[in-house]
């Protein structure tokens, strides 16, 4: 199956958390359904379902599809990426035919990782994937996740090959070296993550805006408006008052316990477990979390 595809849409591309309720870690709709509300309030450009802070991987099969047609149902005419947690092509075509039956419509792309430095290997892969969809596919360089270390020409070289790639994720620090490296070679947008903490960098270097998770997406949403209005330094300006708090949820291992939490106080979602083997949130930390808050809510206001 093969179909024509368009780049990704700039701007706010949110990452959802999947919500867990009770002891046996159920997919919570009711929350998944306020975060989608709190995305589509901000008018985001879409949303990712299944990202690696969704803890797809930690899904079945059932619950993956379970979590995406609600996504679905609830984003009205909100586009979504979904992403796709297998590395190896057979299972990677079982999730992506799933996962785009269960997006119909709203399917904007799949979000795969790279699996292979190779451009010939990475290649094949993807095309596998296309074919047996026709979705538009966006490529996500994440080697926390991947182990996976690509170079931009390696990249690049890739997306050559592909001309239904829609976009790139670029995770692999410096992102904004790597942004810079991939937005002089191709008109593809190219999107940063990790949460926000380099998004000023990332704009400068050409980021086509933010594709991530963060408990205030509205920080997100402030930069971006900035940077397309004035530049590096009023995007700087309005992203100041946040970036803590995104340092703060990034940190590595707790973040996505920290993300949840947040979300959980904000009332967005009911409770802020996560599936082991993430981390459960340390008590130490959880002290911080008000202040920041706090000093989040005198400086915005």
């Amino acid at each position: 199956m093969t179909t024509s595809v368009s780049p990704l849409a700039p701007g706010l591309w949110g990452v959802l958390a999947t919500p867990f309720y009770g002891p046996a870690l159920a997919v919570d709709t009711e929350s998944l359904r306020r975060e989608v509300q709190l995305y589509t309030g901000l008018n985001a450009a879409g949303m990712v379902v299944l990202g690696v802070f969704g803890e797809g991987a930690a899904l079945s099969s059932e619950e993956q599809e379970l979590a995406v047609r609600s996504v679905a149902r609830d984003a009205g005419t909100c586009p979504l990426v979904v992403g796709i947690s297998a590395r190896s092509t057979a299972p990677a075509l079982e999730q992506a035919v799933a996962a785009s039956r269960a997006a119909g419509s709203s399917l904007a792309a799949l979000m795969v990782q790279i699996n292979s430095p190779v451009p010939e290997v990475l290649a094949a892969h993807l095309s596998a994937i296309h074919e047996a969809t026709g979705a538009g596919i966006v490529l996500q360089d994440y080697p926390v996740a991947s182990s996976v270390h690509i170079s931009a020409e390696q990249i690049l070289a890739v997306v050559e090959r592909c001309p239904f790639i829609t976009a790139v994720k670029s995770e692999a620090p410096p992102t904004a070296l790597a942004i810079a490296r991939l937005t002089r070679g191709t008109r593809i947008p190219v999107f940063g993550g990790l949460g926000g903490v380099g998004l000023l960098d990332e704009l400068a270097a050409g980021a086509a805006g933010a594709m991530t998770g963060f408990s205030h997406p509205e920080g997100l949403l402030a930069a971006l408006d900035g940077f397309r209005k004035g530049g590096f330094h009023e995007a700087r300006a309005a992203f100041a008052p946040w970036l803590p708090l995104a340092n703060f949820e990034a940190q590595p291992g707790v973040g996505l316990a920290l993300r949840k939490e947040v979300l959980r106080r904000r009332g967005i979602i009911a409770e802020a477990s996560v599936r082991p083997p993430a981390p459960s949130l340390p008590p130490e930390l959880s002290d911080l979390i008000e202040a920041q808050l706090a000093a989040v809510r005198m400086e915005v206001a």
